[in-house]
C-alpha cells in the first residue's frame, strides 16, 4: 500500500469534507442530467419499449424532439413490405385532449390537456409494449377502455375503473400502468380502434412515424442501411437504440437546457476545487511535520510533490464512490416518485473525469504548502 493511500485511509476524517464536497460537485450535474434524459424515456417509453426493431421519420427529422412536423405519406407504410425482411408495419399515432374527470362526492374536478398514445392490442403488435401485462392488452380490447401509469391517477383525478371525459367523450380507466410516468402532461393509452371512436384518428395522407419489425432483429443495421438506400430522399428510418440516443441529445442541445447544464458544470467545478483544494491545504498543513521527516530521511520535494498529488487523485476516487452512491440514492427516491431519470454513459464519463481533474488540480494547488516542510522545524 503506497504512503498516499495510507494516509487517506488511516486519516480520513481530514479529507472528508474533499470527498463530499466532490461527490455533490458531480451530483449537481448528475441529478439534472438524469432529470432531463428521465423526461425524454418518459416520452418516449412506448417506443423505447416496443417491438419495433426500425423507426421510419420524414427525412428532414434529426429526432422525435422538437423535430417539427413528423408527417409521412401515407402509402410509405404498405411500401415497407417490400423488403422481404419486414414482417409488421404500423404508424405511430395518437395526440392531445381535454381530459376531465367525474369526480364523486367530496372530490376535486380535474380538467387539463392530456398526451393520448396509441397501442394495437393485438398479440406480438409491433406497437404494444414488451412489459405490457396480459390483463393490460385485453383491457385495452374493449371500446372507450383507456390506460394510465399509477403515478398519473392522482393527476388526473381518477382510479381503476373510474369514468372520464376525453374530448367530450366517456373513457374508462380499466386498467393501471407501472413503469411509463409522465413528466409533463399526463399520458392515456388507448387503442387504435378507442382512437377512431374518440374521432381522433388522423386518416388523411400523411401519418405519423412508422414502426417496424424485422424478421431478425439482429439485421436491424443491414435493413436500415437499406431502406435507407432506397428512400430516395422521402425519409429516413432509424434503428431503436440510434433514435433514443438522438432524442437524449436533441434535448441536451435545447438552448435553455444547455444553459442549465452548463451553469452547474461552472458551479460544480467551482465548489469543488474552492472546498478540496482548501482541504488539502488543510490536511497538509496538519502533517507538515511527517513531511519534514522524510526530507530529513532525504525524500526528495519532487518525490513529495507526487505524495500530494497521488494523495489527491485517491480523493477523486474515493469523491466518485461517494458521488455514485449519492447518486443511485436519489435515483431511487426518484423512481419511487414516478419521476424516471436516466444517466447517459457519455455524461458519466464526462463528469467522472472532471471529477478527477478537479481533484489533481486542487493538489497542484496545494503543492506550496510543502515550502514549510523544513527539517530544521523538527528541532524546535
Amino acid at each position: 500500500m503506497s504512503l498516499a493511500l495510507a494516509t487517506l485511509i488511516y486519516e480520513w476524517r481530514r479529507y472528508l469534507a474533499a470527498v463530499i464536497a466532490l461527490a455533490f460537485s458531480g451530483l449537481l450535474i448528475l441529478a439534472q442530467v438524469g432529470m432531463f434524459t428521465g423526461i425524454v424515456q418518459a416520452a418516449t417509453a412506448t417506443i423505447d419499449r416496443s417491438r419495433a426493431d426500425l423507426m421510419v421519420l420524414p427525412a428532414n427529422s434529426e429526432s422525435l424532439i422538437n423535430s417539427g412536423s413528423n408527417g409521412l405519406p401515407r402509402r410509405l407504410a404498405p411500401q415497407m413490405y417490400l423488403h422481404p425482411e419486414v414482417v409488421s408495419v404500423a404508424a405511430l399515432d395518437g395526440g392531445g385532449g381535454r381530459w376531465m374527470n367525474r369526480p364523486k362526492a367530496g372530490e376535486k374536478r380535474v380538467t387539463q390537456f392530456v398526451q393520448v398514445d396509441v397501442v394495437d392490442p393485438i398479440p406480438g403488435a409491433v406497437t404494444l409494449p414488451v412489459d405490457y401485462p396480459e390483463a393490460v392488452r385485453v383491457a385495452l380490447l374493449e371500446p372507450y377502455a383507456a390506460v394510465v401509469d399509477r403515478s398519473s391517477l392522482a393527476r388526473l383525478g381518477v382510479a381503476l375503473n373510474d369514468q372520464a371525459t376525453l374530448n367530450g367523450k366517456t373513457v374508462t380507466i380499466r386498467a393501471v400502468l407501472d413503469g411509463y410516468p409522465s413528466i409533463n402532461q399526463p399520458s392515456v393509452v388507448v387503442s387504435r380502434d378507442t382512437l377512431r371512436l374518440l374521432g381522433m384518428s388522423d386518416e388523411g395522407d400523411k401519418v405519423g412515424p412508422l414502426m417496424i419489425q424485422l424478421r431478425d432483429p439482429s439485421r436491424a443495421v443491414i435493413v436500415r442501411d437499406q431502406l435507407n438506400a432506397a428512400a430516395d430522399g422521402r425519409y429516413r428510418a432509424w434503428t431503436r437504440p440510434e433514435l433514443a440516443k438522438a432524442n437524449e441529445g436533441a434535448l441536451m442541445r435545447e438552448q435553455i437546457i444547455g444553459i442549465m447544464l452548463g451553469f452547474s458544470v461552472f458551479l460544480g467545478f467551482l465548489i469543488g476545487v474552492g472546498i478540496t483544494s482548501q482541504t488539502l491545504r488543510g490536511a497538509i498543513l496538519a502533517n507538515i511535520k511527517e513531511f519534514a521527516s522524510l526530507r530529513a530521511l532525504g525524500v526528495s520535494m519532487g518525490s513529495l510533490r507526487l505524495i500530494v498529488l497521488e494523495l489527491s487523485f485517491w480523493v477523486g476516487l474515493a469523491g466518485l464512490a461517494a458521488t455514485a452512491l449519492f447518486t443511485s440514492a436519489i435515483s431511487v427516491l426518484a423512481r419511487s416518485a414516478g419521476l424516471p431519470m436516466g444517466f447517459p454513459i457519455g455524461w458519466v464519463s464526462g463528469v467522472a473525469v472532471l471529477l478527477i481533474v478537479i481533484a489533481l488540480g486542487s493538489g497542484l494547488m496545494s503543492l506550496g504548502v510543502l515550502k514549510k516542510s523544513q527539517p530544521a522545524d523538527l528541532l524546535r
